[in-house]
Formats: C-alpha cells, structure tokens, sequence
C-alpha cells in the first residue's frame, strides 16, 4: 500500500534540516522540532496525534523564525 502522505512528510522534514542549518550558522543553539508520531491509526480519529504534531511543529517554526529574523 503506498502512503499518500510520505511526500509530504519528507517535503516537512527536510524544511525541517533547512531551519536548523540556518540556526545553526547563526550560532543559535535552539531545541530540537517535536518527533513525527508514531501512534497514528490511520483511521481519520479527530484529535489525530498528527494534528498534535502539527500544532507542535508551527510553534517551533514560529519560535525558530522569531530568533533568526533576530
């Protein structure tokens, strides 16, 4: 069976190397993203712990974009 979603999941993590290569040569030492869930069912629950993911990871973007944009 072919995930639909795998694309998209690696299109997210290498955004994801992007933002801790620019932290990184900026000299920020900042935290680590939240891990990819690996508890999904795959059978569309709402409150997905993708969703949770989700949320988790725009937090991060946001607070990684506010230190870089200085």
């Amino acid at each position: 069976m072919i995930d639909p979603y795998q694309a998209q999941r690696a299109s997210v993590r290498r955004g994801i190397a992007q933002f801790q290569e620019r932290l990184q040569a900026a000299g920020h030492d900042f935290r680590e993203p939240p891990p990819e869930p690996t508890s999904c069912c795959g059978r569309g629950c709402n409150g997905c712990v993708w969703e949770s993911y989700d949320a988790a990871l725009m937090f991060w973007y946001e607070d990684a974009g506010a230190l870089l944009a200085g």
